[in-house]
């Protein structure tokens, strides 16, 4: 019995051998199989961004165009030999109006400008935003950069600047109040939009900001410019009680200047104006 159990056991040695190699490459060929047939992960879809639509700011006064580009969400800068003081006009807009760009953070307009026939150049001029702009992003190139294979959503409406400007229905205006009666006439000088707030009005707006304000940040300091010379341009324009809006600005500018040390050529701009303003309204 012990002799037929020594012949038997190198058998069954061998196959136990045999049947473990098998296992093993039944499991190593099953988890290669695995490993073949798992499907990549799917590249996750660009998130749809947020889109702005450039305004047309052809032909406004640079102080306007500023007021307008910034309400948008946009940032701007001045290229060309005419600087941005606040009488000159934008001539040209790069991109031009309609047109569709990414919201990543202040995308920057560049403005060329005309100098204006009327006012001199006077004070220092604002050849860019107050804040830091961005790249502007075209809503179509960033669709071109972001194609994934996967059919494309509906949109809700065609982009703008695939089909040419007369192809784009204007937005029906909203009522507009009644135009103020300007205190004199310029010619040439843009008329007082219907839509902004009289002009002694933003003038003791810009009192009450002030004097809340326990230190001129750079953003209080130009907020305050800004305030300024839309208060003067609109005055120099004729634009109605220019006069009692200008007296309330130089009074800021000296009270600026009695606690924070700043604002006397500020005051000599709204004086000169005042002047200018008062001899012409008779």
């Amino acid at each position: 019995m012990a002799a037929r159990l020594t012949l038997l056991l190198p058998r069954l040695v061998a196959l136990v051998v045999i049947w473990l190699l098998a296992a093993a490459s039944y499991t190593f060929a099953a988890g290669g199989s695995e490993n073949q047939q798992a499907p990549a992960a799917d590249k996750p879809a660009p998130e749809k961004p947020q889109v702005l639509i450039v305004p047309d700011v052809r032909g406004q006064t640079y102080v306007f165009a500023k007021g307008m580009l910034e309400d948008a969400g946009f940032a701007w800068r001045v290229d060309g030999d005419v600087a941005g003081f606040a009488a000159n006009t934008v001539a040209v807009q790069n991109p031009g109006p309609r047109v569709r760009v990414v919201d990543n953070g202040a995308p920057t307009i560049v403005l060329r400008l005309d100098r204006s026939e009327q006012y001199e150049e006077r004070g220092l001029p604002e050849n860019a935003s107050p804040y830091r702009g961005t790249r502007v992003v075209l809503l179509k190139d960033w669709r071109a950069g972001n194609q994934t294979g996967a059919a494309p959503e509906p949109e809700a409406e065609p982009a703008a600047e695939e089909a040419p400007e007369e192809q784009i229905p204007p937005a029906p205006p909203p009522a507009a109040p009644e135009r103020r009666k300007p205190d004199f006439v310029v010619p040439g000088a843009l008329r007082e939009p219907r839509d902004e707030m009289p002009l002694p009005a933003r003038a003791r707006r810009l009192d009450r900001r002030l004097a809340a304000v326990p230190k001129p940040t750079p953003r209080v300091v130009d907020d305050w410019l800004y305030q300024h010379s839309w208060i003067v341009t609109g005055a120099l324009f004729g634009w109605k009680d220019g006069d009692e809006a200008l007296r309330i600005l130089i009074r800021v500018d000296r009270d600026l200047q009695s606690r924070f040390g700043f604002g006397a050529k500020s005051e000599a701009v709204a004086r000169r104006a005042l002047a200018e303003v008062l001899s012409k309204k008779g």
